[in-house]
């Protein structure tokens, strides 16, 4: 489970778009939220788009590996959706704020790598956002309000990637996520491998 965390506009979803793009052992973790969709939107694939009474009712069921209320909407990632890739053999990738994560590491905290995504300055976040026209002046003054409570968790990630150039951040995401799989406890099979190299 590798969780992309960023406040809007330092570019977390644009990172793993590409790093998608790229690696066919990776699946994108699609949440759930109550808020209407975007121009372009699509159910099942950028979000499943469902009612307050709905989302409530998959909280207090269980069926969510973790929840949490942003602008007045609420998101969570469907735990079927995550448990069938991961039982399958693929890694899943979670774009979430800071309260997912949190939530995901008191579920799966063996299993999870994270990764906070840092603007490059505080007026690159702003143009960013501005420049992507997807929400209203006001908004861009909440979100820009609202980065500087989400920056301040940086240090509960594993690793921090300060997003200068997209395809150098790609790139370093690229070598976490290569480095992780490598690591001794989630190769599988592994222990028979080496009996059987050293003849036991």
């Amino acid at each position: 489970m590798l969780v992309l965390s960023s406040p809007s506009g330092a570019g977390k979803s644009t990172i793993a778009r590409e790093i998608l793009g790229r690696d066919a052992a990776l699946t994108m973790s699609v949440s759930a939220t109550t808020r209407s969709p975007r121009p372009g939107e699509v159910d099942g694939k950028d979000y499943f788009f469902l009612a307050l009474p709905t989302f409530e009712h998959m909280v207090a069921e269980g069926q969510l590996l973790e929840h949490a209320t942003v602008f007045d909407n609420r998101y969570g990632t469907p735990r079927e959706r995550v448990e069938a890739p991961l039982a399958g053999g693929r890694d899943v990738l979670f774009d979430v704020d800071w309260q997912g994560t949190q939530q995901l590491k008191q579920n799966a905290r063996a299993d999870l790598v994270s990764i906070f995504i840092l603007p490059p300055s505080h007026g690159e976040l702003e143009r960013r956002l501005h420049t992507r026209a997807q929400d209203s002046d006001e908004v861009v003054r909440r979100r820009m309000a609202k980065a500087a409570g989400e920056m301040s968790h940086w240090a509960e990630y594993d690793y921090v990637i300060v997003n200068r150039l997209v395809d150098e951040s790609v790139t370093a995401v690229q070598s976490i996520l290569a480095a992780e799989r490598l690591r001794r406890d989630r190769q599988t099979g592994l222990h028979d491998f080496v009996g059987a190299i050293c003849g036991r």
